[in-house]
């Protein structure tokens, strides 16, 4: 089973990103542990029209490995208490094929106390088109340059959140497993009126 871990913080060298790696350090269960940093990519903003070129060729790169996921978790940072336009960007360049029916933990990294904001707005209005499944364990990371930094750990808060963050991702690999025959069901025996119905109300 493969874990797709996708960060998306528009800074180099972020909290997102040092979060990301905890996570694919502690990961058990998933055979592939991949890592999407999207500050990475040049990739164009969504505006509806087909891709050509370069910009083709390199979200066809990173679509692929969307496609062989068995799971997503998904990292933004809490800007102005929004998600980050690049995490929003690669949800609206993504499909069907690549997301649909699997599960993903949610993940909002803020330097102060706050945090809830990305995750309400991410699974109120950025899923439903993709089919992405949200797990309810999501994760807030808050005054995240004080946690998480190596293998010591930083006081009381951060041991909790080491503990949480075990019991979540054990969790979200149970749903990538009990999700597989789902996943085989849809692509293989197809309800007759699927197409017609592909997104979310």
């Amino acid at each position: 089973m493969r874990l797709l871990i996708v960060s998306g913080s528009q800074r180099k060298r972020s909290q997102s990103a040092k979060v990301a790696g905890y996570l694919a350090e502690k990961i058990e269960g998933f055979d592939q542990v991949d890592h999407i940093e999207l500050c990475q990519y040049q990739l164009p903003f969504w505006d509806g029209d087909t891709l050509t070129g370069k910009d083709a060729e390199l979200w066809d790169s990173l679509r692929q490995r969307s496609q062989q996921s068995d799971a997503l978790i998904l990292i933004t940072p809490e800007w102005g208490g929004m998600a980050s336009p690049l995490i929003r960007n690669f949800l609206l360049m993504s499909s069907l094929e690549d997301t649909a029916h699997k599960p993903v933990m949610l993940v909002s990294v803020v330097s102060g106390i706050n945090g809830a904001y990305p995750i309400a707005e991410l699974r109120m209005n950025a899923l439903k088109n993709l089919k992405l499944v949200p797990v309810p364990d999501h994760l807030i990371v808050r005054n995240v340059g004080e946690c998480l930094n190596g293998n010591e750990v930083n006081g009381k808060r951060d041991q909790q959140l080491r503990q949480r963050i075990d019991y979540h991702l054990h969790m979200l690999h149970q749903y990538a497993q009990a999700l597989l025959p789902l996943r085989h069901s849809y692509q293989h025996s197809p309800h007759p009126q699927q197409a017609d119905f592909a997104y979310g109300m």
